[in-house]
């Protein structure tokens, strides 16, 4: 029998790549994903993204029943943490996810090809060759190649990740519940887990070497989101450089400096959440054109490197934030491109941001600091969820909404929500800015009442001092 040759071949199976497959699939593609592990999903379904927010809806509804008495629940006090029965119910539902994606490339006609997958060098004759590793075939060929190898984490100098020294892997899978962690990190990785194992009893410190937590939100979010975190009691030092962390007989001892004067924490386990560095090692880019940017794949408005007929999407790509579903539509992006059709390229500055912490952090488009840099002359609405009724009736009224508006045509630059729900009320904002919606317009569009997205139109309201509600 002649040899396939695929119209793409994606290596890797994670968001950007198990989307980029469907979507060849729904076009009449030939397509193949290339997965070293024995299930698809990546880092996101198995070790990051929904395992995570899995841990963080149980730590939530513990919360909950601990303020039973609130809620008119009685003896709730005695209720006890089944630490067995949280992880198999999170590993649940992964395995279900990892299943459903299975089906889905039967559903669509994608050959899911066992192997490591590296580039060969350029294409001959017009096609492709991925070297495959580990597999029970040696090579694939194709007419195009995706690249979707996605990302690690980034360790500090000298560490390597073990039992006390964790990572988003290990973290994810202690056989129990810490009596004490230290967070090296503020950002999402960081406050998530942070928000997790409090909740569940954990005494938790955060060491952020930035003035600030989540620093890439607006810096009221951060100060808010700092002052939330405080009152949970959830201790934590910005302008923290960590300089050594070593072991001790039952855990770990972290020495960092303030401002130059050195400190010393123990704790039971220590979480490095640092950031991310791109897998782009080991995968044959060196035999191709393709440049790197600080380890990261350089890509035009379609996805292409400048190799020829191979693309770069998720986490390892220049420019792009690194996110489930920024990767996810960059593979759309670049396998309509390959099929021949038109796409909508992707603006980065509409790319929304989401942190499942308690409270929840979601953000669109300029920080207030952000859009006075560019030069506009800015004007402000803020909503604090203390006055939204909706808020009152689930018992949660940390957090506001504040929405950044250029002052001379009104157009919507940015929003920024801490507090309930955040990353479901962000999904209305980014509409609003890829419409290029003005504030007077969104004050305009009627909300249901209770609601919390009541909250986005006071907030549009607040713009010209009108606010309903506050």
């Amino acid at each position: 029998m002649p040899e396939t040759i695929y119209d793409v071949a994606i290596i890797g199976s994670g968001p950007a790549g198990y989307t980029a497959a469907i979507r060849a699939g729904q076009l009449g593609l030939k397509a193949a994903l290339i997965e070293k592990a024995d299930k698809l999903g990546g880092t996101c379904l198995h070790v990051g993204c929904i395992p995570t927010k899995a841990l963080l809806f149980n730590a939530e509804v513990y919360d909950h029943v601990k303020e039973g008495a609130e809620l008119g629940l009685e003896n709730t006090s005695g209720v006890t943490l089944n630490w067995g029965a949280i992880q198999k119910r999170k590993q649940g539902i992964v395995d279900k996810h990892a299943k459903g994606l299975q089906f889905l490339m039967k559903k669509n006609k994608v050959d899911v090809v066992r192997g490591y997958g590296k580039l060969t060098g350029p294409a001959k004759d017009g096609i492709h060759t991925v070297a495959l590793e580990g597999g029970e075939q040696k090579s694939i060929k194709a007419k195009n190649v995706i690249l979707s190898t996605g990302s690690v984490a980034r360790m500090l100098p000298g560490m390597e990740p073990d039992s006390r020294i964790l990572t988003n892997i290990e973290v994810l899978s202690l056989n129990d519940i810490p009596k004490s962690l230290i967070v090296i990190g503020s950002g999402a990785v960081g406050v998530e887990f942070a928000s997790i194992y409090k909740s569940f009893g954990a005494d938790v410190t955060i060491l952020e070497m930035l003035p600030r937590y989540v620093p890439v939100e607006d810096e009221e979010v951060s100060k808010e989101l700092m002052r939330v975190y405080r009152k949970r009691g959830i201790n934590g030092f910005v302008n923290a450089k960590v300089e050594k962390v070593e072991k001790t007989t039952d855990g770990v001892a972290v020495t960092f400096s303030v401002d130059g004067k050195q400190q010393k924490l123990e704790a039971e386990k220590v979480l490095v959440a640092v950031g991310r560095a791109p897998r782009t090692e080991g995968v044959g880019i060196e035999k191709t054109k393709i440049q790197l940017e600080r380890g990261f794949v350089k890509i035009d408005q379609y996805m292409r490197t400048d190799e020829p007929g191979i693309y770069a999407v998720g986490d390892i790509v220049v420019g792009y934030p690194q996110l489930a579903h920024s990767g996810a539509m960059e593979g759309i992006v670049a396998v309509t491109h390959i099929a021949g059709k038109p796409t909508k390229t992707i603006k980065p500055e509409r790319i929304p941001n989401a942190t499942y912490c308690h409270p929840e952090i979601g953000s669109v488009g300029l920080t207030e600091a952000k859009a006075k840099e560019k030069g506009y002359d800015v004007k402000i609405g803020k909503f604090p969820f203390t006055a939204n009724s909706r808020a009152s009736i689930v018992g949660q009224h940390e957090g506001f909404i504040k929405i950044v508006t250029d002052a001379k045509y009104g157009e919507i630059l940015g929003v920024h929500i801490i507090g309930p729900n955040a990353t479901e009320l962000i999904a209305e904002s980014v509409v609003a800015l890829e419409m290029e919606c003005t504030a007077e317009e969104l004050a305009s569009i009627i909300h249901a009442h209770p609601t919390l997205s009541e909250a986005m139109l006071d907030a549009a309201n607040a713009v010209f001092g009108m606010a309903i509600n506050a």
